[in-house]
């Protein structure tokens, strides 16, 4: 430990040392690594029941231990009294309104595990309600008030597989062999997993024990519906007997709490999830689509009454995914949240189909890179609470209301940071990809602060992952400190990104990589037409599905003078048999089994073409990743070694796919993506 906190310190030296020395920034003003650990953004806004308050989770990064912690804050719907109701380096998450507003539930490790805790609003009393031996999970109130739904892990002791014979007394033998018999045994970020099922749980509101309500070799995960009575929960689940090999397969289903009957609400092949009763509960409304296993499919928002009879698509014309719905308090329509084009909104939906946009610039919850994440809550009357981003700031608290164009953002939570740092300005740019069908492509620039068009900067390009996922116009640690550094960088959302429509995204089904390094190859043309490129100072990195493209491009053009590829898939064969999601993606990112269509994933891997790399490149990938293992950076990286091309591996220690997760890895893996890039840029004479 003492060595890895002496070796960022270095290369914080380093860059500082660096930046200093260029003529166009300002040290004192500029965005830098070690900022990170003062950025803070607001999570889970829930705004209670009248509309009046908004209890939202603060969270702001620990620089002692390394970790981002959770508080939870109030604010009046019209900015006033806005005040701690947690306080400490610890984590207080997941804040729900009881029905009518008097209490407050919320997750607290204050104590060393993951509790439920109750709030009354109008003492600040507090009670801890359970003790539970596993993290509760999308708690929710009965609407009578008395109850309190949840999902936790229920432990699956197995019987030992061999019987060891006895030790003696006192000796030190090793800990005995784990045997794994389940399909999918390992999660990125949870790692081997313990046996084991998640199942629904009731707990009296004053407190006591839970109840076990649902039961079998089945997860039961997601947040549960309560019916108006209070007296059965609907829920999404998978339960059918193939529900490894067919993971996509749910259904909505009904528990009853008198006797634990379980029946099935939908019946067809795909998912049907996030289930919400209407007000009167006479109908349910649902997301999903009919499986066509396809690499994207649109989430489509239905609803349907009680007993599943009469089920309508209500957004069958409305091409974007659909997610958090929530019903109006009439009963008339729904409200929801959707990608488009980049940028997330609030919108509404009639039961008749009718579409109406709320709100934009709903996100924040990305802090390394400016992914689509955020989230909104909304009460009675209409009001709503939200996460709010833009280029120039992270989450923030703002809210609206139905029937009300005006947004208003209540919090500035990094106001003391970014009122005297400058930081790099974000310019959306459309653009024609190069490839035979024209495509128009969205991308953005970012441009380094005290930004002069005279001259000419080193070019970025970083690329998102996924690929069925999307960048846009958000705040993104990673990009400004590339920015800082004096690079300008280029994102873009190539096709196959999401928020552009099922068609759009399909472009690289069975396909990728494929057209989208065309539709990238274009938007670096275009921001070099632009006239301030220094073209031989040309640079490219990207993350997962950007790791993937980053290998690919360098294996088919020499145009970058450096490559930092992290967390990559490089041989699609070997990925689809390592990676934690292994009964997924064979079949709905290929057309079957590996051994089946040998040269198919062969063909699209970047392993392929490294015999034709003279690109210096970089490796970088968390040691505990099992999205994209690190065995797949390892195959690059002793593939250019073999060939004697500049290459480098690094291993984030403890890291998993989300190498960000901790402030200083975030700090670090754009420090090693700086170094290597000034490694290889070239300077005039």
């Amino acid at each position: 430990m003492k060595t890895r906190a002496a070796y960022i310190a270095f290369l914080l030296f380093w860059w500082i040392s660096g930046v200093a020395a260029h003529p166009l920034n300002d040290i004192n003003n500029r965005f830098k690594p070690i900022d990170v650990f003062q950025l803070e953004y607001a999570s889970d806004p829930q705004i209670s029941p009248d509309g009046k308050k908004i209890v939202y989770a603060r969270r702001f990064m620990d620089i002692m231990k390394d970790r981002r912690r959770s508080n939870l804050w109030i604010i009046n719907f019209d900015g006033s009294n806005h005040r701690a109701l947690t306080t400490g380096n610890e984590n207080h998450t997941s804040p729900r309104w009881s029905p009518d507003g008097s209490r407050l539930l919320y997750v607290s490790g204050s104590k060393g595990s993951a509790q439920i805790y109750l709030r009354w609003m109008d003492t600040g009393q507090t009670a801890k309600l359970t003790n539970l031996t596993h993290p509760p999970r999308g708690m929710t109130w009965s609407p009578d008030g008395h109850w309190i739904a949840f999902s936790m892990l229920v432990p699956d002791r197995e019987k030992p597989f061999v019987k060891m014979p006895p030790k003696p007394k006192g000796a030190e033998w090793a800990d005995p062999p784990n045997v794994i018999t389940k399909l999918r045994y390992r999660a990125d970020g949870r790692g081997y997993l313990e046996d084991g099922y998640a199942h629904l749980f009731v707990l009296p509101a004053e407190g006591g024990s839970p109840r076990q309500v649902t039961s079998g070799e089945f997860h039961h995960r997601e947040r549960p519906t309560w019916a108006p009575d209070s007296k059965s929960l609907i829920f999404s689940a998978n339960r059918h007997e193939d529900w490894q090999y067919d993971p996509l397969n749910s259904e909505i289903y009904e528990v009853s709490l008198a006797d634990g009957a379980i029946k099935a609400i939908t019946h067809r092949q795909g998912p049907d999830t996030d289930p919400v009763m209407s007000p009167y509960g006479k109908k349910i409304a649902y997301l999903g689509f009919d499986d066509k296993y396809q690499g994207y499919q649109t989430t489509r928002l239905y609803v349907m009454n009680r007993d599943g009879s009469g089920r309508e698509v209500i957004t069958a014309d409305f091409d974007r995914d659909v997610r958090r719905p929530f019903w109006s308090a009439d009963g008339k329509g729904l409200y929801f949240q959707y990608d488009d084009e980049g940028n997330t909104k609030i919108g509404f939906v009639s039961l008749d189909g009718a579409v109406h946009t709320l709100a934009k610039d709903v996100g924040g919850l990305s802090l390394g890179r400016p992914y689509a994440a955020g989230s909104f809550s909304v009460a009675r009357n209409g009001r709503f609470a939200f996460t709010h981003s833009q280029p120039d700031h992270p989450a923030d608290v703002a809210v609206g209301s139905k029937g009300n164009a005006d947004e208003s953002r209540l919090t500035y939570l990094n106001k003391d940071l970014f009122g005297y740092k400058q930081l790099g300005s974000v310019e959306e740019i459309w653009y024609e990809s190069s490839y035979d069908d024209g495509r128009q492509i969205q991308g953005w620039i970012v441009k380094p602060p005290k930004f002069d068009p005279i001259k000419t900067y080193p070019l970025i390009l970083e690329i998102h992952g996924g690929p069925f996922a999307n960048y846009g116009d958000r705040f993104a640690a990673e990009i400004q400190l590339y920015a800082a550094a004096g690079y300008v960088v280029f994102y873009a959302n190539p096709r196959g990104s999401t928020s552009y429509g099922e068609e759009f995204g399909n472009l690289i089904h069975h396909n990728y990589p494929g057209q989208d390094y065309d539709d990238l190859m274009s938007g670096v043309d275009a921001v070099i037409e632009r006239g301030y490129i220094d073209e031989e100072n040309l640079f490219v990195t990207g993350g997962s599905g950007g790791g993937v493209l980053s290998a690919w491009i360098v294996g088919k053009t020499d145009r970058f003078r450096a490559a930092v590829v992290a967390k990559p898939v490089i041989n699609w064969y070997s990925f689809v048999l390592t990676s934690d999601a292994y009964n997924f993606f064979y079949k709905y990112w290929f057309p079957g089994f590996p051994w089946d269509h040998a040269e198919h994933y062969l063909q699209r891997s970047p392993l392929h073409h490294v015999g034709n790399v003279t690109t210096p490149t970089m490796l970088l990938t968390g040691e505990v990743d099992y999205r994209t293992p690190i065995s797949e950076s390892e195959q690059f990286y002793q593939a250019l070694k073999l060939r004697k091309i500049d290459t480098a591996l690094v291993r984030v220690p403890d890291a998993s796919h989300g190498i960000a997760a901790r402030p200083s890895n975030l700090i670090a893996k754009v420090l090693h993506v700086l170094k290597w890039f000034e490694k290889y840029k070239t300077t005039e004479d």
